[in-house]
């Protein structure tokens, strides 16, 4: 059986509460690392994104160390999660975040996604 070729998204196609993400990202500002109390390891938000634009990704513990500022990475089933009404990238247990040669291309800051809010809207069938 052949290997399925993975499809990669561009982050200006991420939408809210998205699964199952593949994107090749770069890392433009890594600077808000923080320790959360000792059972919640290493935390940190970055802002990445590719030619389309960015978004904040959220990295936890392992992935702090290669969140950094210039790196160019493979998130392999991303998710969104949304915080305070805005779009974070995150990877958990499911998912891969791996170390890429560097990217060809610029990333897009002008188009930041995290900046955008979104509202909740519960729809009644």
């Amino acid at each position: 059986m052949a290997e399925q070729k993975q499809q990669f998204a561009k982050v200006n196609q991420l939408r809210p509460l998205d699964t199952g993400l593949n994107l090749t990202i770069k890392v433009v500002d890594a600077k808000n690392v923080q320790q959360r109390g000792r059972s919640q390891g290493r935390f940190a938000e970055c802002l990445a994104g590719d030619e389309t634009g960015m978004i904040v990704l959220t990295a936890r513990n392992d992935q702090v160390d290669l969140a950094k500022e210039g790196n160019t990475l493979i998130l392999t089933n991303a998710k969104i999660d949304m915080f305070k009404g805005s779009m974070r990238l995150a990877v958990d247990r499911s998912g891969l975040i791996k170390l890429a040669d560097p990217a060809t291309f610029s990333v897009d800051q002008s188009n930041n996604l995290s900046l955008i809010e979104f509202e909740r809207i519960d729809v009644v069938v």
